[in-house]
Parts: structure tokens; sequence; C-alpha cells
């Protein structure tokens, strides 16, 4: 049974920045393309960026260009979201989540991914 874990959230000052990890067990993580989402309160999920299981190639939405770096170590069976100059507007609920199927691309739809963590939650503020 695959399972995802995000830990590395908590409190950061606005201009700070915030490393997430994403750790997957009970499947061959090299597999599985990895996408990062966030809620925030009030909002519905919405997709950050993900990486693919073939040769990490990444593909992020557009508010999260240039902020947000997604990474993985297959041999930690762990994924990365890093998060720099980060907004009181980015505090949320983050989200791993794992597509058996994101081999030559990842997708940022929700609803592609089968496997989800619980979250973990980051809050920007002074």
């Amino acid at each position: 049974q695959l399972q995802l874990a995000e830990s590395g959230g908590g409190l950061v000052q606005p201009g700070g920045s915030l490393r997430l990890s994403c750790v997957v067990s009970g499947v061959r993580f090299d597999v599985y393309a990895i996408g990062w989402f966030r809620q925030a309160p009030g909002k519905e999920r919405e997709a950050i960026g993900c990486i693919n299981s073939e040769d990490d190639t990444t593909d992020y939405t557009d508010a999260a260009k240039g902020r947000f770096t997604i990474t993985r170590e297959n041999a930690k069976n762990t994924a990365y979201l890093q998060m720099h100059a980060v907004k009181p507007e980015d505090t949320a609920v983050y989200f791993c989540a794992a597509d058996r199927y994101g081999v030559n691309y990842c997708r940022l739809q929700r609803d592609e991914y089968q496997f989800w963590g619980r979250g973990t939650q980051v809050t920007v503020s002074p």
C-alpha cells in the first residue's frame, strides 16, 4: 500500500524560505510522478507543480514559476518542494500526491493523482 507523508511545514516569515519533504513508502518510488498541491482556508485545492518519473522533468503553474522548485531523490524515496520568497498568501496546507502514469510528463490536475498525503501546514506571518 502506497503511503505519502509530508513534513517540513511550520511558521516562516515573509520573504523567507522553506523546504517541504514528501516521503513515499510501500511501493517503488521511482515509477511514480509526484505532484505538489496546496489548500488555503476556504479555497479549493490548487496545483503548484509536479515532477515526472522518467527523467525528473518538472512542470509548474504560472503562479509557482520562479519561487517554487520541485526535486526528487529516488534513493531516499523522497520528493521536495523548495519555497523561496514566501508571502502571506502562501499560507496553506501543502499536499504531495503520487501518479503512477506520469512517466514521460507529469500532470497538474489533481484528479490525475491516485494517492495523497495528509498534508503539512505552512503559515507565513511576521
